[in-house]
């Protein structure tokens, strides 16, 4: 592990520590209340998954295999549960295709990239992250502004974007989302630039149904070439908890999501909507946001986010 991955892992260590402390500090002081693992012992440790969002079928899972565990391997001692807890949430986490590299990007210009979300969860600022992470790594990034309800949204994505080195499509307040994405698009081809990041509303007028707008966008740029977008990432405030997971499904079904982008888990004790959306979504996590500097997103890793929940 280099310089910059221990740095990395560093920060990701300290932007778990409130759920760690809600999982892995909790076990550890129920530890010390027993001498032995027992029924008792495991309907409190299905609690303490429970408050921490980690969420009724993963948990389900975690707390099956270590009972059957404590059985065949004799497990006695209640000091060796936190050690089978990470195991098992290993196992479980990591099962099936490993995750792809969220820094690799297919040999097309441009990569057309479609983020979307509900208001609030940190949509444009997770755009500048992004473009940050793209032009860090040689490529040339165009963000269209897509988020025209929005009065600051324009302002705010222009900081972004000239922090990170990329370039901004906009129109005026108010204008079709649709039209800005396609010239956005556009833009990058005449450009050619490598990526375009569309940065979509997360509430419109309330005559405008969300969805339907975003429908709009996705027809618009796929009259350019059919294989645009070729992402459609979903923003999650990781603090929401289980209301992320309805998200997830709500905007899956609207606009063929294809990954996810947890955001604020520096935040939040309720990091363990990141193993309920695992069990439960078919759904890549891409990012992760552990901070609200603009280097703080970082490509989601399953066994290194496991080693940080539980690295004392």
């Amino acid at each position: 592990m280099g310089f910059f991955d221990k740095l990395g892992f560093s920060k990701l260590k300290e932007g778990l520590s409130k759920t760690r402390e809600s999982i892995v500090g909790k076990v550890t002081r129920l530890v010390t209340a027993k001498s032995k693992i027992d029924e008792t012992t495991l309907d409190q440790l299905e609690e303490i998954l429970i408050g921490a969002d980690v969420g009724f079928d993963m948990t389900t899972s975690l707390i099956d295999a270590i009972r059957q565990r404590v059985k065949d391997e004799r497990y006695a001692d209640a000091s060796e549960l936190n050690n089978l807890l990470h195991d098992e949430i290993q196992k479980q986490f990591t099962l099936g295709t490993a995750e792809t590299d969220a820094f690799q990007i297919p040999n097309v210009s441009p990569y057309v990239i479609m983020i979307v979300g509900i208001n609030g969860v940190g949509k444009t600022t997770t755009v500048g992250k992004l473009a940050n992470i793209y032009t860090k790594a040689g490529k040339r990034v165009v963000i269209g502004s897509a988020d025209t309800f929005r009065a600051a949204a324009n302002e705010q994505l222009e900081i972004w974007a000239k922090r990170a080195g990329a370039s901004v499509i906009q129109q005026q307040h108010g204008s079709d989302p649709a039209a800005v994405s396609f010239d956005a698009v556009k833009s990058a081809i005449a450009q050619q630039a490598d990526v375009v990041i569309i940065d979509t509303a997360g509430r419109l007028h309330t005559k405008v149904n969300l969805m339907e707008e975003l429908k709009k966008i996705h027809r618009v740029i796929t009259k350019i070439n059919p294989s645009f977008p070729h992402e459609v990432l979903l923003v999650i405030d990781a603090s929401t908890g289980q209301n992320g997971l309805q998200q997830a499904k709500q905007f899956g079904a609207a606009t063929g999501v294809t990954g996810l982008i947890l955001t604020k888990l520096d935040g939040t004790a309720k990091g363990g909507i990141v193993l309920a959306i695992s069990k439960s979504m078919n759904l890549p996590i891409r990012f992760i946001g552990v901070g609200e500097k603009i280097d703080d997103l970082q490509p989601f890793d399953k066994k290194e986010f496991v080693e940080a929940l539980f690295e004392q």
